[in-house]
C-alpha cells in the first residue's frame, strides 16, 4: 500500500446530486473540499420554496448532510463562503447561519454575484478539516486540532473567526477595508480600500507570527473590475514582502472576481490562504517544521508578474485563475464559450503537467461565467478533461471578467509528495 495520500471523492443520497459532472466532497490529506451547495431539496432535485432564508437553510442542511456522511461534524468546518444574488439578503442568511454555528464560527467570505445556477438566491460552500488524512488504511494524526485566532488589530466579527489553522494551512476570513479602531470603511477610493484590506491581512498574520510571504493564494473581489489597475498599484507595494521573496520575485497565486456588491458597500474585499509550516498540534516537529513554498511558472500557460501560476505548500497546489488566453500569442482564443472553456482548461492542464501532476490530481475547480446560461456548453468541454467527474466544484455568474472573457477557471490540486523541508 502506498504511503502517499489518495484523492477520495464521496457522495451521499442525503444531499443533492451535482447538477454537473462533479463530486459532493473530495478529500485529500487533511482537508475535505466540498462543492458549493445550492438550495436544492435532495429528494425532489428542485429548489426549495421560499426566499433567501429558506434557501440558506437548505444550503446548510445539504452541507451538514455531506459532513455527516463522512463522519464529521459542523464544527470541523474551517471556512464558509456565502454567495448571494442580493447583498441585502445577507441578514436573512446570517439568521440561519447562527443556528448551524452556535458556538465556534469558521472563517468566512460573503459576496454578492451577478447570477447563481438554477437562478438560486443563495449558494454556500464549505472547506472542512480531515483529521484522519487520506493515506489508504493509515490514519494520519487523527487528533490534530484547529487553532482559531482573532486580534484587535484587524476587524472582528461575531459571525467569523479571523483565521482558522488546521494542519499546514491558515484560512483567513475575507478582509473588508475596515479600520479596526473605528469599525468603519476607510475614507477614500479603491486604492485606500485595497491598502486597508491588505493591512488587515498583515495584522492578522503578524498576530500569529506568520510572515506575509507565507501567503500562497489571494482572491480579490472587486465591485468594479475596471478598478483592478488601481488595486494592482497598491498590491505591488505589499508583494513581494521580504528580501528573500524579492530575490526570487515570489508572488502568490491569484484570482480576481467581479462582485455585484460587497458587504458595507465596499469597493474591494481580499481573501488569503496562508501556509502554516508549524502545522497544528500534536504534529511532531520533525513531521512539520520548515516546509518550503514551491512556486512554479511554465511558458506553456499565460504568465503575469502579478501572480505565480501555481504555488505548492505541503499537500496542495494552488493554481491562479486561468483566462482563455493562448500562451504563445497572449491573445484571447477565437470562438465562443466552448472554445474559451477549453483554453482555460488547457492552461490548467499545462500548469499541472509542468509540476509532474495529472488532471486526476485536481480536487476542486472554481468556474466564473459571464453568462450563467453557458454552463451546459462548458460542461460539454469540462467532461473531456474530467471524465470521471471527480473534482468538487463551484460555479458563479459574474458581471465582468478580465479582458472581457466569457469564462475564467481556477483550481486546487493535490500534491501527494508534499513540499520538502528547508535544506
Amino acid at each position: 500500500m502506498s504511503n502517499y495520500n489518495a484523492v477520495l471523492a464521496r457522495n451521499t443520497e442525503n444531499a443533492p446530486k451535482g447538477i454537473g459532472p462533479y463530486s459532493q466532497t473530495v478529500a485529500f490529506s487533511h482537508y475535505n473540499n466540498l462543492s458549493a451547495q445550492l438550495p436544492i431539496d435532495p429528494k425532489s432535485g428542485k429548489l426549495v420554496a421560499g426566499g433567501a432564508k429558506e434557501q440558506a437553510e437548505q444550503c446548510f442542511k445539504n452541507i451538514k448532510a455531506i459532513v455527516d456522511s463522512i463522519d464529521h461534524v459542523m464544527s470541523d468546518v474551517v471556512r464558509i463562503t456565502v454567495f448571494v444574488k442580493n447583498i441585502k439578503d445577507i441578514d436573512a442568511v446570517d439568521e440561519v447561519y447562527k443556528t448551524f454555528f452556535p458556538g465556534y464560527v469558521p472563517t468566512r467570505t460573503t459576496v454578492a454575484v451577478a447570477a447563481l445556477p438554477m437562478d438560486a438566491l443563495v449558494q454556500i460552500e464549505a472547506l472542512v478539516s480531515n483529521g484522519e488524512g487520506t493515506i489508504p488504511n493509515a490514519p494520519q494524526a487523527g487528533d490534530l486540532i484547529k487553532l482559531t485566532n482573532n486580534t484587535a488589530n484587524a476587524p472582528t466579527c461575531p459571525l467569523s473567526t479571523q483565521t482558522v489553522a488546521f494542519s499546514h494551512y491558515n484560512n483567513l476570513s475575507a478582509q473588508l477595508p475596515i479600520d479596526p479602531k473605528s469599525g468603519r470603511v476607510v475614507a477614500g477610493g479603491v486604492k485606500e480600500q485595497a491598502g486597508q484590506c491588505l493591512k488587515n491581512i498583515k495584522a492578522i498574520l503578524e498576530s500569529i507570527d506568520v510572515p506575509f510571504d507565507d501567503i500562497v493564494k489571494i482572491n480579490i473581489f472587486l465591485k468594479n473590475l475596471s478598478d483592478i489597475e488601481a488595486v494592482n498599484e497598491v498590491y505591488t507595494t505589499f508583494f513581494p514582502d521580504s528580501a528573500i521573496a524579492r530575490a526570487t520575485a515570489y508572488v502568490p497565486a491569484r484570482t480576481t472576481v467581479a462582485a455585484s456588491a460587497l458587504p458595507m458597500d465596499a469597493l474591494v474585499q481580499i481573501e488569503a490562504v496562508v501556509s502554516h509550516g508549524d502545522g497544528t498540534p500534536p504534529q511532531a516537529i520533525e513531521d512539520r517544521h520548515g516546509l518550503i513554498i514551491e512556486a512554479n511558472n511554465t511558458e506553456n500557460a499565460p504568465n503575469s508578474s502579478l501572480y505565480t501560476q501555481t504555488v505548492a505548500f505541503s499537500h496542495y497546489n494552488h493554481i491562479s485563475a486561468q483566462l482563455p488566453l493562448d500562451p504563445k500569442t497572449g491573445e484571447m482564443v477565437a470562438g465562443g464559450v466552448k472554445e474559451q472553456a477549453g483554453q482555460c482548461l488547457k492552461n490548467i492542464k499545462a500548469i499541472v503537467e509542468s509540476i509532474d501532476h495529472v488532471m486526476d490530481d485536481v480536487v476542486k475547480v472554481n468556474i466564473f461565467l459571464k453568462n450563467i446560461a453557458d454552463i451546459d456548453a462548458v460542461d460539454e468541454v469540462y467532461t473531456t478533461f474530467f471524465p470521471n467527474g471527480i473534482p468538487a466544484r463551484r460555479t458563479v455568474g459574474v458581471s465582468a471578467l478580465p479582458k472581457d472573457a466569457l469564462i475564467q477557471i481556477d483550481a486546487v490540486v493535490s500534491n501527494a509528495e508534499g513540499t520538502p523541508p528547508k535544506a
